[in-house]
């Protein structure tokens, strides 16, 4: 067969497979075991299903391996054997008229600082699993149904570790993001900067459906993309089976409409079967794949967990918020000598609220480990904020502990033209997807003269080609020289930066206020030298948010070149403007903007130390306030609770998303460690018990660890008994706790169905307790069906629900 990488590029649609789990449980996959070892006992039902796809069309198989890294499978497996049997089996199923998928899911656990696996611990337990993989004779390999971003860049960077092959990836979306607070177009225009051949997205929803999910991809979309919906959304049958209602002709009709909008390669998902791929085949004839054009290019995209910063002329300039750096700062140097981040963090609140959308972060101070460092401040950052971050060290082992600790595209400052440089930091962004400042410097030579700067940049630039580096991961440095001794420094970098624009078609930045160095008024050059700056075509540029002139600068100067439709920005700033000064940064200890102001008997700010997540800090105020004479249960009804309350309605507004929710409920629970002997000697009532699992044959528990979080920071008894749980083993638990409410949590469509167990058995016993589940394929209508007394679709409306049923 032709090389996979060859029909990446062809004008043909190709069809993979559709779903394995229901039609394995019909050929004998016992409930609750694992379809990937399943598969090793029963290799011959795999393969029917293989040539089942195959003779309905399919061009792509998936193998049996989903599941198949050695947290999954768990230690008494050998999952480098499992998964190369496992593609063997596809490709001698395949037979020479197919190509075969590799596929890699999640772990089912989270990387720092949302889980305990570091990043490099994830992303060695891939490596075994895609070994087995290559040497299985894989042509692809496919992460699929992945929900966090850092695990989707583990998987990448494993891949590219082990082998060539192409990749894809393909994450799951529900009501517009991920479980962790991805939108779609940050995850393609994450992976589009780690070079992935293949972009998908897959489950969660059927076509209909997840057609929001593709248009939303579109607007930056220039790979390949992969599509495959599910069969609608599960249901029950009258015998308690999960069913997929869309017939294979709907399912086809409306997947149809994926190849009309780009999608060059289209399948199946939970509820699919070979009926349904031949319907699409049928319905797909005649069609040429054509990529789409995307409508809202950049020629850089910078990301976080959560959000896209695109740098380009068709975006707003982008102020890089120089604070976090030790240079002239004695109290944020101290700090970072003994380990701490409270200054760090606080210039980061000031700079976002002054609307720096990307953060510079640099820790080289004397007496520092950078090494060690670094990474940890990233790690403290991404957990509190959602803007992208520029990690600013010379320390190639410090950016890369960074790199590993940061959940997106970062932009590393810098690659400068010193022997080697990019050699050693060029590879490493590109395979982590890193967009980097070129800096054009050579030697000990200052480069004054334009013509100087840009040989020095075309030189790099084609080095960077020839490590295939693309030019989307390259920000140039215009180079700002101090004008007090080099009069005509500012003119060659005005020279430089509309080279790089109009001829290189690079996008470029400046470190602005060297410009200035050694004259009066330095805030007048500054921002007179900004505007001359984007008139000359610069995207983005590292300085301090709180000068209101380079603000208002910058806000006039985009609607005077056409960088702000209708000046919309422009009004929604200065509509109410005043003539003022350069402004001042607001003094440390200032309220975060948007947060409510902390109540009046709340001196040490205990209601803001729950909201932002101060978890370092947040046992010393509770000693201040009780040392105060506070009362402990005024402290956890009258601020905590509140607080956690405020925490989950940003949660519901998309405000907040996950590591923020995780933070802020751990910053809870040490504070309420510390009052607890106090409530408890004071004689606090007993609270209300809940017992929760995640029910017999799912071993998937992320959702329901954070549901017990949740509920233990307001205020219940929590029996957590863990996964795969017998519903015997629940209500007996029940029992003995006199549980009001259990809860339980299911990720699969094949163990949801679990979940009836318990409630029948509820029910058989005569216990008033109460049930309520969760999970990603639970609905609303499968918790009529099965009896239970509710769902919720997040830990903020579970605590809810629990509030609203037993309180």
């Amino acid at each position: 067969m032709t090389d996979f990488k060859k029909i990446l590029k062809d004008g043909n649609i190709y069809f993979f497979d559709g779903g394995y789990g229901t039609l394995l449980m019909q050929r004998g996959l016992p409930p609750g075991m694992s379809p990937e070892l399943f598969g090793l006992k029963q290799p011959e039902v795999v393969g029917g299903v293989h040539e089942d796809y195959r003779k309905a069309g399919a061009t792509i198989l998936t193998t049996n391996t989903f599941g198949g890294t050695s947290h999954k499978l768990g230690l008494d497996a050998d999952a480098y054997e499992l998964n190369r049997e496992m593609c063997r089996l596809a490709k001698k199923s395949a037979a020479g008229h197919a190509y075969v998928a590799a596929s890699v899911g999640p772990t089912g656990l989270f990387v720092k600082p949302l889980g305990e696996m570091t990043f490099r611990e994830m992303v060695d337990c891939f490596k075994e699993q895609i070994r087995g993989c290559v040497d299985g004779g894989a042509d692809l390999i496919l992460g699929e149904t992945h929900f966090d971003l850092a695990e989707a860049r583990a998987v990448v960077v494993a891949a590219r570790e082990v082998c060539d092959l192409p990749v894809g990836i393909s994450m799951t979306f529900e009501q517009g993001r991920t479980l962790t607070g991805t939108t779609p177009l940050v995850f393609v225009d994450t992976v589009q900067n780690m070079g992935v051949d293949l972009v998908a997205t897959n489950c969660s929803a059927g076509p209909e459906q997840i057609l929001d999910v593709v248009q939303a991809m579109l607007p930056r979309l220039s790979t390949p993309l992969y599509v495959a919906a599910n069969a609608g959304l599960p249901e029950l049958d009258k015998d308690g089976n999960t069913v997929f209602r869309l017939s294979p002709e709907a399912f086809a009709e409306q997947s149809r409409r994926f190849a009309e909008l780009g999608a060059k390669f289209i399948g199946g998902c939970c509820g699919t079967g070979p009926d349904h791929i031949r319907a699409l085949v049928t319905a797909c004839e005649g069609l040429q794949w054509k990529r789409p054009e995307p409508t809202s290019p950049a020629r850089v995209v910078l990301t976080s967990r959560a959000e896209s910063v695109p740098l380009g002329l068709e975006h707003p300039a982008a102020i890089i918020g120089e604070r976090i750096n030790p240079t002239g700062k004695k109290n944020l140097t101290a700090e970072l000598q003994e380990g701490r981040f409270d200054t760090a963090i606080q210039f980061a609140q000031e700079q976002l609220a002054l609307g720096a959308p990307i953060l510079d972060v640099n820790v080289g101070a004397p007496m520092v480990d950078e090494v060690d460092l670094l990474p940890r401040l990233v790690t403290s950052l991404v957990e509190r904020f959602t803007c992208p971050l520029c990690l600013d060290s010379p320390n190639v082992e410090a950016v890369k502990a960074a790199l590993d600790a940061y959940p997106g595209s970062a932009l590393v400052n810098s690659i400068s033209g010193e022997p080697g440089r990019m050699a050693e930091m060029g590879p490493l962004c590109r395979d982590y997807g890193a967009p980097f400042i070129l800096l054009p410097l050579e030697g000990r030579k200052l480069p004054v003269r334009a013509k100087d700067r840009l040989a020095i940049i075309e030189r790099l630039v084609a080095e960077a080609e020839a490590l295939g580096i693309p030019r989307r991961l390259i920000v140039v440095d215009g180079l700002a020289l101090t004008v007090s001794s080099k009069p005509e420094a500012a003119k060659a970098t005005l020279e430089t930066i509309r080279y790089c624009t109009e001829t290189l078609g690079l996008a470029t930045t400046l470190g602005l206020s060297n410009i200035s160095f050694g004259l009066p008024a330095r805030e007048l050059l500054n921002s007179t030298f900004l505007a001359l700056c984007l008139g000359a075509g610069m995207t983005s540029f590292i300085g301090n948010p709180a000068s209101s002139r380079l603000r208002e600068t910058m806000g006039a100067a985009e609607v005077l070149l056409h960088r702000d439709p209708q000046a919309g920005r422009y009004i929604a700033s200065f509509s109410d403007w005043q003539p003022s000064g350069s402004g001042a940064a607001p003094a440390t200890g200032a309220p975060v903007a948007g947060l409510p102001a902390p109540p009046a008997d709340d001196p040490e700010e205990l209601f803001v130390g729950v909201i932002t997540g101060c978890r370092e800090a947040i046992v010393s105020r509770v000693e201040a306030a009780l040392e105060r004479g506070a009362d402990p249960f005024a402290l956890v009804n009258g601020l905590m609770i509140p607080a956690i309350m405020i925490v989950g309605e940003k949660y519901e507004r998309k405000e907040y998303f996950l590591p923020q929710l995780l933070l802020s409920a751990e910053t809870m629970q040490k504070a309420f460690e510390r009052l607890k002997p106090l409530l408890e000697k004071d004689g606090v009532q007993d609270k209300p018990t809940v017992v929760m699992a995640t029910v017999e044959g799912d071993i998937h528990d992320i959702g329901k660890n954070i549901v017990c979080l949740m509920l233990r920071n307001h205020g219940f008894n929590v029996v957590d008994l863990g996964k795969d749980v017998a519903a015997t083993t629940i209500v007996d638990a029940a029992e003995e706790h006199r549980a009001g409410l259990i809860g339980l949590s299911a990720l699969m469509t094949t163990t949801m169905v679990r979940m009836e167990d318990t409630v029948k058995l509820v029910a058989e016993r005569g216990l008033a307790t109460k049930v309520i589940i969760g999970g990603a394929v639970v609905t609303d209508s499968f918790c009529q069906a099965i009896g239970a007394h509710g769902f919720s679709t997040d830990a903020v409306e579970a605590v809810k629900l629990a509030n609203r049923l037993i309180r």
